[in-house]
């Protein structure tokens, strides 16, 4: 029974190894978590395990009982579904806002290459397109270091503002101008505000928060124009 339970344990770990390297396979190719759901019942079915699988937050959870007891848990990441389906919004207040897109350049800013403060926000930190894009607001709505999810382009700090930028409008920035009119134009949307800034950022905030282990799951998605 000892060396039974001993390589039932094996086989349940084996499959976790596998189950790790097919949930990276997946945010590539588009296998849905479901197909690994049941092609982990079935190969569980076949070493005498029982597994249970849960949905938590953005993650299955996978536990593995041998013989009726907890032999080994593992989550996998749910990376193949919208990021709008896999994180919960519906619990953040919600601002119906005038959205444009915009870029560092002259035909925006004013500002050419050659100017010092050129792709230098307000706040100081330069002009990002990532998972946390930087943005501009009306600083009396939307302070800097708010943090809105814009649905299509995805979050935006606060970093920067407008002269034209009054009320509930923002900027949204993009690398170039081609990618302004192909990739946004101008909408007008329901935002969800994550979080009310206190007036700063910094670049090591945004840097943390681009870096953020859990969101890199979603970078192709939210950067689709870039390889």
């Amino acid at each position: 029974m000892f060396h039974l339970n001993t390589i039932l344990r094996r086989s349940a770990m084996t499959m976790l190894v596998v189950l790790a390297l097919f949930t990276t396979f997946q945010s590539f190719s588009g296998v849905q978590t479901k197909d690994l759901t049941n092609w982990a019942s079935d190969q569980i079915k076949k070493n005498s395990q029982t597994v249970v699988i849960k949905s938590v937050g953005l993650a299955s959870k996978f536990m593995f009982f041998v013989n009726g007891k907890r032999s080994v848990e593992a989550s996998a990441v749910k990376s193949t579904s919208p990021i709008e389906e896999a994180i919960d919004f519906s619990k953040y207040p919600t601002t119906s806002v005038v959205a444009t897109g915009y870029t560092a350049g002259i035909e925006s800013t004013g500002k050419d290459e050659n100017h010092p403060s050129y792709g230098v926000t307000y706040s100081g930190v330069k002009v990002k397109r990532d998972l946390y894009s930087t943005i501009a607001a009306d600083l009396n709505v939307f302070p800097i270091g708010t943090i809105l999810f814009i649905p299509d382009y995805g979050y935006g700090v606060v970093a920067d503002k407008g002269g034209a930028i009054k009320g509930n409008k923002i900027d949204l920035y993009y690398e170039t101008v081609h990618d302004v009119y192909n990739k946004w134009g101008k909408k007008t949307l329901d935002v969800y505000v994550i979080k009310m800034g206190d007036g700063k950022i910094s670049e090591e905030e945004i840097a943390t928060m681009n870096e953020d282990k859990s969101m890199q799951v979603f970078r192709q998605q939210i950067l689709g124009e870039k390889s």
